[in-house]
Parts: structure tokens; C-alpha cells; sequence
């Protein structure tokens, strides 16, 4: 049985009182979640959203846990994906501001497991991307991160997420899946995008009462160095 949201946000909170910046060194091989550089898929879909995967693109992407937001509110905006991009735009930002309210399970609130998607994040860093700026939410992640030639974001996802997966339904047997199973990512268009895409993750945990200060959240880019 998961603990509730407001369980979970204390849990967080003593935890990064006790600790700090003292988290824990990478405890999986890397042969786990590494695989072969694949080629570009360029545009592509897996369903309704479309992707760009392709060399030298900084992408924005988002993945959440599969119980975040239920379906029959997902449905409520079905009509926004026959609206186009800005329809699609539209209704992740809809999800997103549902997303912040604490919605699902909220496993991530645990410790245990934002600490391993926290560590197959930075192990990707210089592996499978240039790792910009990210944050882990108690139900979310965000990335901002550059693809070079020869580094596919599909198959960095797929790393990702299957590692993060198996080794967090270790913990949470009952949930499954454990992630949504499509991302949202967005090729960043110029620096004020770029810029506005940095203050949207910094400013993420603060927006939704994790911590009054994003240098104080632990899980997030303000607190750690991706090189460190």
C-alpha cells in the first residue's frame, strides 16, 4: 500500500534535512542501462504526440508515473489532440498544473526512489546526453538535456525509463506500470525558450510547496552539478 501525498512530502523533507547533499554514489552497473547508439528517428509518433529525434537538438522532456493523472480526467481533454500543436501544448500544460497538485501515487516523494531515477539521470550524462537541467517531482520528472549526432533520445528514454521501472517496482510490486508510457519532449526553438525552459524546472518544486528555495531541493540541477 503507497503512502499519501502528504506522507510522502514530509518523508522528502526530513530526509533532505538529514542528508543534504550527502546522496548516495551510483549503485547499478552501468551495463544495465547502457545499449548500442541506434540511428535518429527524426519525426516520429507513438501515438498522438510527435517527436523529434535527431543530432544537436536541446530537448525539453517530461515523463510521469503511470498513475499520475487518471484516465477520466485525461479524457476530459481528448478533444485538445485533434487542436494541433498548440492543442497538444494546451493540454500538457493542463496535466502538468494537475501534476503539481500531487496527483497518483507520488512514489517519487519517496526517497528510495527518487534517489535511483536521481542517479540514472546523472549516469546518462555524457553517455546518452549532455545533461542541461533536470528536476524530480514527487509524480514527475523533467530533463533538459542536448542530443549530439549519434545519441538518440528514443533510445535514451527507453534506458531510462526500463532501468528506472524495474528497479522501482522493486520497491512499489503493486504499482505497475510504473511509468506513462509516452514522454512529452519539445526541441528548444532559441535562448529565450532555452531560458524560460531553465526557470520552468528550477522553479518547478517551489511552485508546488516542496521547498521555499529550488537551491534547497536535492532531486533537482539547482543542487547538484551534472558533472560532479
Amino acid at each position: 500500500m503507497t503512502l499519501c501525498w502528504m506522507e510522502f512530502l514530509s518523508q522528502s523533507r526530513f530526509w533532505i534535512m538529514e542528508h543534504g547533499a550527502q546522496a548516495s554514489s551510483l549503485a547499478f552497473s552501468g551495463s544495465k542501462i547502457e545499449s548500442a547508439m541506434d540511428d535518429h528517428k527524426g519525426w516520429h509518433s507513438r501515438g498522438y504526440l510527435p517527436h523529434l529525434d535527431a543530432g544537436d537538438v536541446t530537448q525539453f522532456i517530461t515523463f510521469r508515473l503511470g498513475d499520475s493523472v487518471p484516465q477520466e480526467v485525461l479524457d476530459e481533454w481528448e478533444y485538445l489532440k485533434n487542436k494541433g500543436p498548440d492543442g497538444i501544448l494546451e493540454r500538457y500544460e493542463k496535466i502538468e498544473s494537475y501534476l503539481d497538485c500531487g496527483s497518483g501515487s507520488c512514489i517519487l516523494g519517496d526517497f528510495r526512489c527518487s534517489q535511483i531515477v536521481h542517479d540514472a539521470i546523472r549516469f546518462l550524462h555524457g553517455k546518452r546526453y549532455e545533461l542541461i537541467s533536470w528536476v524530480i517531482m514527487p509524480n514527475h520528472v523533467h530533463l533538459l538535456a542536448r542530443f549530439d549526432q549519434g545519441h538518440s533520445l528514443s533510445k535514451a528514454m527507453h534506458s531510462l525509463k526500463s532501468y528506472t521501472s524495474n528497479e522501482l517496482g522493486k520497491i512499489y510490486p503493486e504499482i505497475r506500470p510504473i511509468w506513462q508510457a509516452e514522454s512529452f519532449d519539445r526541441y528548444i526553438r532559441g535562448e529565450d525558450h532555452y531560458e524560460r525552459t531553465i526557470r520552468y524546472i528550477r522553479d518547478n518544486p517551489v511552485k508546488a510547496n516542496l521547498c521555499k528555495m529550488a537551491e534547497s531541493y536535492p532531486w533537482g540541477s539547482e543542487y547538484y552539478q551534472p558533472n560532479e
